[in-house]
């Protein structure tokens, strides 16, 4: 027995078994009145949506550099800063105290230099006066060097200095919105410690993993040129309300997670109202055209065996059970892709108390008005 075969018979069961339910009495020998709906194609949109995290284009943790006692807080949270604002002022005693050393250090430093030079230039006198030994003068020039190179160390102290003082004082890297501020004015720090982070919320990311298949879809898609899956994407947030601008698909990683043979697209959205939080959570829509899409209404339909069945009204009005293969699914439709023609009838109501084989009264529902009453 060939598959179809076996198809059949599961069939014939679940129709008996179905007619049987709480059939106590002789069925009756009246031509039960039945809506049937004559299949039709029309161009319509596929819809997908997949789960995202939404993120900040740019969202950085804010720490400290230095030690020390948090001395000043300037800002909120929740406050929206601009690039180069103070933030943040740890107490500089200590580090001012440094570099004024540092300084000193410098200062001395060249001095020591300058009169390595002169020693160089008395010595030299010396030497051409025939008075001491050219080997003299070459230990004066290495002192020299030396006092140069001391120099550079303690103008590179000096450097350090200013630089860990200049830590003191937090600035905002860029435009932004203040998180959450975990301590507090008197606080002690060490370096390395949190003290906030910033968001710059003008867009965001939003990125959601799409299966291989559909991944192959949308590559397909656009090498070839074609129009059926644009990069133009819609946002759904977390209450089920669109967001009012469309985004865009911008990348998508090289590589497919092992485990659900998924890859990641990243999309971006204008985020002008802040409306949009890092971390925020929604669904990206992305939308297909489908053209002289074949639809079945989903009313229609019963499964056997994760095999999809419909009842075709034949020429004498009697019902012929048909599988068919569904290329897509909408809220109330099936996109087919194979096993049924347009101009067909199929049973849309009523189909559990149906069998191969019995006559209807035929009851035409028009197909528009399906559409009309559950549109996608």
């Amino acid at each position: 027995m060939n598959l179809t075969n076996i198809y059949l018979v599961a069939v014939s069961l679940f129709t008996l078994g179905c007619t049987a339910q709480g059939q106590t009495e002789t069925p009756s020998k009246e031509t039960p009145a039945l809506p049937v709906t004559k299949l039709i194609t029309k161009d319509t949109t596929l819809q997908n949506d997949y789960v995202s995290d939404i993120q900040a284009k740019k969202h950085v943790e804010i720490r400290a550099r230095v030690d020390g006692f948090l001395e000043q807080v300037y800002v909120d949270e929740g406050q929206e800063v601009k690039k180069g604002q103070p933030l943040f002022r740890v107490n500089s005693a200590e580090y001012e105290a440094e570099l004024t050393k540092a300084k000193a250090n410098y200062n001395n430093a060249v001095a020591e230099a300058l009169a390595a030079e002169l020693e160089v230039k008395r010595v030299r006198l010396l030497v051409d006066s025939a008075v001491i030994s050219k080997s003299e003068l070459e230990v004066v020039k290495a002192r020299h060097r030396a006092a140069t190179a001391r120099i550079e160390e303690a103008r590179s102290a000096q450097d350090n200095a200013a630089t860990r003082l200049s830590y003191t004082f937090i600035k905002a890297p860029f435009s932004g919105i203040i998180d959450r501020i975990p301590l507090k004015a008197g606080s002690l720090i060490s370096e390395g410690t949190l003290l906030t982070t910033l968001s710059d919320l003008q867009t965001v990311y939003a990125y959601f993993e799409v299966s291989e298949k559909e991944y192959l879809t949308y590559a397909k898609a656009l090498q070839n040129g074609s129009d059926n899956r644009s990069s133009q994407v819609q946002l759904i947030l977390a209450d089920g309300t669109p967001y009012p601008l469309m985004g865009e698909i911008e990348t998508m990683e090289g590589v497919f997670e092992p485990n659900t043979a998924s890859i990641a697209f990243r999309a971006s959205f204008p985020n002008p109202q802040k409306l949009l939080k890092h971390h925020s959570s929604g669904k990206v829509r992305l939308s297909s055209a489908v053209d002289d899409a074949l639809l079945v209404p989903q009313k229609a339909t019963f499964e056997i065996q994760d095999k999809n069945f419909v009842y075709v009204l034949d020429k004498n009005n009697q019902v012929r059970i048909r599988n068919f293969e569904p290329q897509a699914r909408l809220s109330h439709f099936y996109i087919v892709a194979s096993g049924l023609k347009e101009g067909e009838s199929v049973v849309y109501e009523g189909v559990r108390s149906l069998r191969e084989g019995i006559s209807i009264e035929p009851e035409l529902v028009q197909m528009d008005s399906l559409l009309v009453a559950n549109p996608g």
